[in-house]
């Protein structure tokens, strides 16, 4: 049940990725130059009010250079990579283990 869910999730970010790539992909097309929607941007379209909240709120309790450049940095990627990464992630998590055939029982 929880891998069904792991996967469902996954896919639905794999979908996510593959579609912000052709929406990037077109607006490339259309400016006739190399544009990419960087995740900070995405998560202020859909979060307007909340977004600009969390730089305060992770300086503050938790630390400033978590901020600056880890999160920062991670927030110029590209939407579609992200996306793509985490739904990569959700199925390697997702996965089967590999059965134990052909290992010793012997002490």
């Amino acid at each position: 049940m929880f891998r069904l869910l792991l996967r469902t999730i996954g896919v639905l970010l794999l979908a996510a990725g593959c579609a912000m790539l052709i929406i990037d992909g077109t607006r490339s097309i259309a400016g006739s130059s190399l544009q990419m929607t960087p995740l900070g941007e995405t998560c202020f379209k859909l979060f307007p009010t909340t977004f600009p909240l969390l730089q305060p709120a992770v300086e503050r309790q938790i630390h400033p250079l978590l901020w600056d450049p880890f999160l920062l940095g991670f927030f110029l990627l590209p939407t579609w990579l992200v996306l793509t990464l985490f739904g990569l992630l959700f199925f390697w998590v997702a996965r089967r283990r590999a059965a134990a055939i052909g290992y010793s029982s012997r002490p």
